[in-house]
């Protein structure tokens, strides 16, 4: 009879409180709420298109309870532009779950930092000191190794007798070309050989990374109901051992660092480095640095690979646009040379191919949800201190009302009209906006045009044999990243002449 009582007492305990704000507060309208779990029986897993269809019904700001907690989801651009820059300061806190909390040393890092002295300092660092442009452009090498690293190894497995005719799975060479840049740009390390086989610290960074994804999704229900946490343990040693296994890794790699620094007499531009070398400058903790290493992996591992997945994905399903930016190419960098980042501003086409794909598949289609540290109004409607609010990125960039066909596919949109996508037009989204706005986002834009351009350079693309185009499947995994529910098979057939497939190293 216990078990039955306290659910009881939980649900009224609910129903006064969900009375008690409805009643206090003009709330945005949505789906009825069920005491305790609120609507999380009724979300759909893929989460992004669940709150689009409910913001038909209930209009573009809509409340949604994860258990107790009100989460606001807006899904047009005035309402994101009220979010992101009107009302900024006052929702630019950060909703932490229990494993955030303990992945980021409680808001040690820029990620799950809430807003005040240490996020301004450590995104003073980002913006000023690891994302300028000089520094993108001396590790620019990096990049373009990688991605011919990539050209090569799809080439090699072409031409190999046993794959003639067979398709590729695409996301294999993405993941390999983001995994690499990621490592190489944080650590400064490539943990890969050239005969693809991975090093000790390269299987022991991957089996942390698995292991934080595991931790990270065994909290998903209780993280949402705290009447019930007693029942969803919190497993502190788990999480304590996978925290000292990271930073044991991440720790070898500094000393590693700073050994070599003191044998050369300076420092190169891996983010390690400038991080430990503007350590007493910005009076920068150890978990600070290694948090912030850390949200740069999480960050830049799987979107770049994403994001150049869906675009070949759309290309395929539209040859016109394929082959219009093969022209492009072949006309710039003709057949006697790759392509490498500085072509890019004579490539607009190019450009536009990678911006309508990450309009109509945001790597992270929902944004991070901002906390408000005060009550708020937005659209009319109260959000009352500590609420959760969402930006639905995906709807805001499928929009009828301000797009013109929004489902096509169409890259001569951005012909038509310059858009920009780094946080000042509230129409497209993808990197956010405000004072959380991504502050990697050009070297995001830069490794995914240059995959793009590279991918279309050297192959063309078609469905495995029996599919057609539209038969593609274009549907999306749950998840905070939308990665494609059936990852991509396609056909490349190379466009140029075999001795441009080879990769130079770049060892920097």
């Amino acid at each position: 009879m216990a078990l039955p009582l306290v659910v009881i007492t939980l649900a009224f305990i609910f129903l006064v409180y969900y009375l008690f704000q409805k009643f206090r507060f003009k709330l945005p309208p949505g789906p009825r709420p069920l005491p305790v779990v609120g609507n999380l029986y009724d979300i759909k897993p893929v989460r992004f298109r669940c709150f689009a269809e409910w913001a038909e019904t209930y209009g573009p700001i809509i409340s949604v309870w994860f258990g107790s907690t009100l989460n606001v989801i807006v899904t047009n651009a005035e309402l994101a532009k009220e979010v992101l820059k009107e009302h900024d300061q006052q929702l630019a806190d950060r909703h932490r779950s229990r494993s955030a909390a303990k992945f980021s040393r409680d808001g040690k890092d820029l990620i799950w930092a809430d807003y005040g002295p240490h996020y301004v300092k450590v995104r003073k660092v980002c913006t000023l000191e690891l994302f300028t442009p000089k520094r993108l452009e001396a590790l620019r090498p990096i990049r373009e190794d990688e991605v011919t690293a990539m050209v090569e190894s799809i080439y090699n497995d072409f031409i190999n007798p046993d794959n003639i005719g067979k398709s590729l799975l695409v996301k294999k060479y993405l993941g390999a070309v983001a995994f690499n840049n990621i490592t190489r740009l944080a650590f400064g390390k490539r943990f890969v050989n050239s005969e693809g086989i991975m090093d000790e610290q390269g299987k022991e960074f991957k089996a942390i990374v698995a292991n934080g994804l595991k931790l990270g999704a065994s909290l998903a229900m209780a993280e949402h109901i705290p009447w019930l946490r007693w029942m969803f343990r919190l497993e502190e040693e788990a999480f304590a051992k996978h925290g000292q296994r990271r930073d044991r890794l991440t720790r070898a790699i500094m000393e590693e660092h700073t050994l070599a620094r003191q044998k050369s007499g300076g420092a190169k531009q891996h983010f390690v480095d400038a991080l430990l070398t503007l350590q007493e400058k910005y009076d920068l903790s150890e978990d600070t640095i290694i948090g912030l290493l850390w949200d740069m992996i999480t960050a830049g591992m799987d979107t770049t690979a994403i994001s150049a997945e869906w675009a070949i994905a759309e290309l395929m399903k539209n040859p016109r646009v394929q082959q219009k930016a093969q022209e492009e190419l072949d006309r710039i960098i003709g057949s006697e040379r790759v392509m490498i980042e500085s072509d890019f501003s004579s490539l607009p086409y190019l450009q536009c191919v990678a911006k309508e794909s990450l309009r109509l598949h945001p790597p992270t289609p929902l944004m991070l949800p901002h906390r408000a540290n005060t009550n708020v109004k937005i659209g009319g409607y109260d959000i009352p201190k500590g609420s959760n609010v969402h930006v639905n990125v995906w709807a805001v960039a499928r929009d009828p009302t301000v797009w013109k066909n929004p489902l096509e596919f169409r890259p001569e949109r951005f012909l038509e009209e310059d858009v920009d996508m780094k946080g000042h037009d509230f129409r497209l989204l993808p990197f956010g906006a405000g004072r959380r706005v991504c502050p990697g986002a050009q070297l995001g834009i830069n490794l995914v045009t240059s995959m793009l351009g590279h991918l279309l350079h050297h192959f063309s693309w078609a469905p495995p044999q029996g599919i057609k185009p539209e038969e593609i499947d274009m549907g999306e995994n749950p998840g905070l990243v939308t990665y494609m529910r059936t990852p991509l098979q396609a056909v490349p057939t190379p466009r140029l002449p075999s001795h441009l497939y080879k990769r130079v190293a770049a060892d920097i």
